[in-house]
């Protein structure tokens, strides 16, 4: 199980970092588009790993390692308090209110998503 849990990490990792590339070089903004693109899909991703009621290898491998690696609370933290600190606390309490929102929302989408086909 470690060895899954490694290898989603190592996945989870790269790709956060690659998509957070990604869209800071079409987005030429001070919003964390990126972060907040992975955080959604994670949570997207888990509830549908979830509902699915998945294998332990899967949960590992993907719950565990992939998810856990990819999403993100202290760079959101991080970002949000910088986006404070630079006058721009509209725009940190914006990604704030999206982060938890979207979040929420695509945990439950894929909780649902997955518990109907499974079901």
């Amino acid at each position: 199980m470690l060895a899954l849990v490694a290898l989603g990490g190592a996945l989870g990792a790269v790709l956060r970092y690659l998509v957070d590339r990604a869209v800071r070089a079409r987005v030429h903004s001070m919003f964390p588009g990126g972060i907040l693109l992975v955080n959604v899909a994670g949570s997207l991703v888990l509830g549908l790993l979830t509902g699915l009621l998945a294998a332990p290898h899967w949960q590992a491998l993907i719950g565990v390692g992939l998810c856990g690696a990819m999403t993100t609370y202290s760079a959101f933290a991080l970002d949000t308090v910088v986006l404070a600190e630079s006058r721009e606390r509209l725009l940190a309490m914006s990604y704030v209110v999206i982060s938890l929102v979207a979040g929420l929302a695509a945990a439950l989408i894929g909780l649902g998503v997955g518990a109907a086909a499974a079901g």
